[in-house]
């Protein structure tokens, strides 16, 4: 019966000449306007499940200006009030805030505003210029429980996803913008510890401190720092930096419990290799100093500038001049990388450290310990 069909429209084709070429499927439309207003809602929903964890944060200080009497010469103090205005974000229902460490660095006074047009005083927990953060506790509440922020898992994020930034810029309270995750792991030399998920979410002058969360509404970053045009200019231009989560969060927990942040340290000072007139230099701030070219030639990795006394990697055996080449089975090419594997791992444990060392290859064993306070 198969064949009989086949042959009788082959045939009934040639008998009216009229050959049909068979016919493209129709494109496949992904999305169109009912995704777009759907998403809008969704989006929409999101934001205002999110929105009751979001504050503002305003801070007042005084500074004093030294003046001189014109008659008599004496110097003497005029006392200037100053005002701040940041963002924050509750990570917890005591009423436990997250913010920017330079948003309540220096203040004397802070004050913590809600959506909803209430305010509290609020005083500093903890703080960690390191990473740039600090946890407030909003105080007399009366027993209010707040409203707290799910937190996401920023190791999770993916390059190209959404990404909301809520928070205060300019005074202008409660405002939402929607961009992408534009990278991950980011340094750009503002901080001893960087590695910024990169956003071009607007962020502005006071939007430091608020939370930058996915289509979920789940908290994947802290908003920190803003790229701009040049040093006169404040507005986004598309390049906006948050620390990521998971970092936030467990700096968050330790300032909480212990007043300071517990990390992790080996007791080293690094510097990364650099190709200047065809030999080898290390680069550590300013300064160049001279390495072995046998040692980059061919080989990547981080060098040991400097090796503290009595620290965790002396003990180890680790030596000034080592290039650091992975840890913990991980490459290593700058020193982010050595301090993003390092800062993952607790007090306490052991690191395997490759090394290559007068063109041999070694692995030693490092084991952290908790950071001196000041380092």
């Amino acid at each position: 019966m198969k064949t009989i069909f086949l042959a009788v429209a082959l045939a009934g084709g040639l008998a009216t000449g009229a050959w049909a070429a068979p016919q493209a499927a129709p494109p496949v439309t992904v999305g169109g306007p009912g995704a777009l207003k759907q998403f809008g809602r969704d989006t929409a929903d999101m934001v205002e499940r999110v929105m009751p964890s979001v504050v503002v944060v305003r801070t007042e200080s005084v500074e004093f200006h030294l003046a001189r009497d014109p008659y008599y010469g004496r110097w003497y103090k005029i006392p200037e009030r100053l005002a701040g205005h940041g963002s924050g974000v509750i990570i917890r229902k005591e009423g436990y805030v997250l913010t920017s460490h330079h948003v309540v660095n220096e203040a004397q006074q802070i004050q913590v505003g809600l959506p909803d047009g209430t305010q509290f005083a609020a005083k500093v927990v903890g703080r960690d210029p390191m990473t740039d953060l600090a946890v407030l506790k909003i105080e007399k509440a009366n027993g209010r429980v707040f409203a707290a922020v799910e937190a996401g898992d920023s190791d999770k994020v993916r390059v190209g996803e959404f990404a909301i930034a809520i928070g205060s810029p300019f005074t202008l309270h409660s405002s939402v913008t929607l961009g992408i995750v534009s990278q991950k792991g980011r340094a750009v030399g503002m901080l001893p510890y960087e590695d910024f998920i990169q956003t071009d979410a607007s962020i502005n002058p006071g939007n430091s401190g608020g939370p930058l969360v996915d289509v979920d509404g789940r908290l994947i970053g802290i908003n920190a720092v803003i790229q701009t045009a040049s040093p006169y200019a404040q507005g986004n231009i598309g390049i906006g930096f948050a620390v990521p989560v998971n970092l936030a969060m467990r700096v968050a927990k330790d300032l909480i419990e212990h007043g300071r942040v517990l990390r992790p340290w080996i007791g080293i000072q690094m510097a990364e290799p650099d190709e200047a007139e065809g030999a080898p230099v290390l680069r550590r701030g300013r300064s160049r100093l001279t390495a072995e070219p046998a040692q980059t030639k061919t080989n990547k990795g981080v060098f040991v500038a400097e090796v503290v006394k009595q620290g965790p990697a002396a003990k180890a055996g680790l030596r000034t001049g080592d290039l650091i080449t992975g840890v913990d089975g991980q490459n290593v090419a700058a020193v982010h990388d050595v301090q993003k594997i390092v800062w993952k791992r607790g007090t306490g444990e052991a690191l395997r450290v490759e090394v290559l060392r007068d063109g041999a290859k070694k692995t030693i064993v490092v084991t952290t310990e908790p950071m001196p306070t000041g380092k």
